[in-house]
């Protein structure tokens, strides 16, 4: 029951959002209410049958609606339940008009997410994965900036390519499925030939490269990050990139694992020069939205090279930087979404001196800052530690190729830090403000998770040590 609440709760908070003129609060109430239920979620055990909902959807196609967890699944919907009260929260003072259809739009995007990190069954995996996506492309479209038309309709064209290979993907799979079903386990015990599954792997792997994005689909989300609204990118930077890395684990891999020991190197290369290619794009940037754009990339270019190096150690460090990756640039976004509120302004040669005038919002900066370059003692490091080693057991000079982007993530970020908050005051920053109460509450909130989780990640490892175990039966 827990399992189908979770879907539940944030689709009707949503759709009641939808009927009223000003719906934040009641959105508010309902992500809350979210958390509450993912809470209880992730300290009931997985076998426990309140986590699970397993009835007939379409019984003609052998399609189930069948929920259930595992610790992957349960770190995911953690995600994003605690990101969507921290995003409402931030952005409670922002105007949106006809803000009642924001936040429902916002929740039905949460109702898509969770059926995602939840679903095994692969028609409906399917089904949540589009439902996820029309929200958000309604959300950058109608309150997006100047050029939102444009770069939303890019946004579609890339996502809409990349679903329908998944489903021509998915379909083949199921007519070679011993039972013609649509379950995971299914799926898993497809009978595919060598050549079927190289052929069937790159149409789910485009699908989920696209989503994630990896060089070189990721072209759509520099753009669609700086026009949509902050909010907005906040829950597609935070959360829905992880559909994609979380598809790759779940679907990917098991189904196809002689197809992915076969392209592993060729997807490794690509992912680490990726990485670079952001990492130097970034540090050109004169915009914070965009310089956070690029560095999403370069991360989650490092989390799609460690899932195929076939390494325990490296799969353990994916589990955990996906959680870690969404607490830290979900912080770096409500920071530049209050400096944006107050000045008008994203450009780093239109600001400087904030520290002066805002220290506490400095503070809070500096620490996500120093989350994003993986210093120790903050959540990062454990997640990139694992994922380098995982790198490095698979391939030195990749490992070493990649390990230049920590370098280049302390100069774009450190960087960043000095432009905006340090140095003299100019006719802009002069009249800065400390940012609004949900602001600091958002941000010491995730301030407190990177330094707890930077001090003691056990509880995460323990959280999804099983998934990473099955995972690593399935791929052998």
């Amino acid at each position: 029951m827990i399992a189908l609440l979770l879907i539940l709760v944030p689709l009707i908070t949503g759709l009641l959002c939808m009927l009223l003129p000003n719906g934040k609060l009641l959105a508010l109430l309902g992500s809350v209410v979210t958390l509450l239920l993912a809470l209880v979620a992730v300290n009931t055990n997985s076998a426990a049958a309140s986590l699970v909902t397993n009835v007939n959807w379409l019984p003609a196609l052998g399609a189930k609606f069948h929920l259930a967890f595992d610790g992957m699944g349960k770190m995911l919907v953690l995600l994003t339940a605690v990101s969507l009260p921290l995003i409402i929260a931030a952005t409670y003072k922002n105007g949106y008009n006809d803000s009642g259809k924001f936040y429902g739009l916002l929740m039905l995007a949460q109702t898509g997410l969770m059926g995602v990190f939840l679903s095994i069954d692969c028609l409906l995996f399917y089904f949540f994965w589009e439902l996820a996506l029309i929200p958000a492309y309604f959300l950058c479209s109608i309150w997006g900036g100047e050029k939102r038309i444009t770069v939303t309709f890019k946004f579609f064209v890339y996502t809409f390519i990349g679903s329908l290979l998944m489903l021509v993907g998915i379909l083949y799979v199921y007519f070679h499925t011993a039972d013609a079903s649509f379950s995971m386990d299914a799926f898993y015990k497809a009978t595919l030939s060598v050549k079927e599954q190289n052929v069937l792997f790159w149409l789910f792997f485009i699908a989920f490269a696209i989503k994630m994005p990896v060089f070189p689909f990721h072209t759509w989300q520099p753009d669609t990050y700086e026009q949509a609204p902050t909010g907005v990118t906040m829950l597609l930077s935070g959360v829905m990139v992880k559909m994609g890395l979380f598809a790759v684990v779940r679907w990917l891999l098991p189904i196809f694992p002689k197809a992915a020991l076969a392209y592993d190197t060729v997807i490794i290369s690509i992912a680490v020069f990726g990485m670079l290619y952001a990492s130097f794009i970034a540090i050109k940037q004169d915009d914070i939205k965009r310089l956070i754009a690029y560095s999403s990339i370069a991360h989650i270019g490092l989390m799609a090279a460690a899932l195929f190096t076939n390494q325990q150690i490296g799969y353990q460090g994916v589990m955990v930087q996906m959680f870690n990756h969404g607490v830290n640039v979900i912080g770096l976004w409500i920071v530049a979404d209050a400096i944006e509120q107050q000045l008008g302004t994203r450009k780093f040669s239109e600001l400087g001196g904030l520290a002066q005038k805002a220290p506490s919002l400095a503070i809070l900066f500096i620490v996500m800052a120093f989350a994003n370059v993986a210093l120790p003692l903050t959540n990062a490091f454990v997640g990139e530690f694992l994922l380098f080693n995982g790198l490095f057991r698979f391939n030195v000079v990749l490992a070493a190729i990649a390990g230049i982007s920590i370098i280049l993530s302390a100069v774009y970020t450190l960087n960043a830090v000095q432009k905006i908050f340090y140095g003299a005051t100019n006719h802009k920053t002069a009249s800065v403000t400390e940012a609004a109460f949900g602001v600091n509450l958002s941000l010491v909130i995730l301030t407190v998770t990177i330094i707890v989780l930077g001090i003691y990640p056990q509880p995460m490892i323990q959280l999804t040590e099983d998934s990473v175990n099955t995972l690593m039966l399935l791929v052998k």
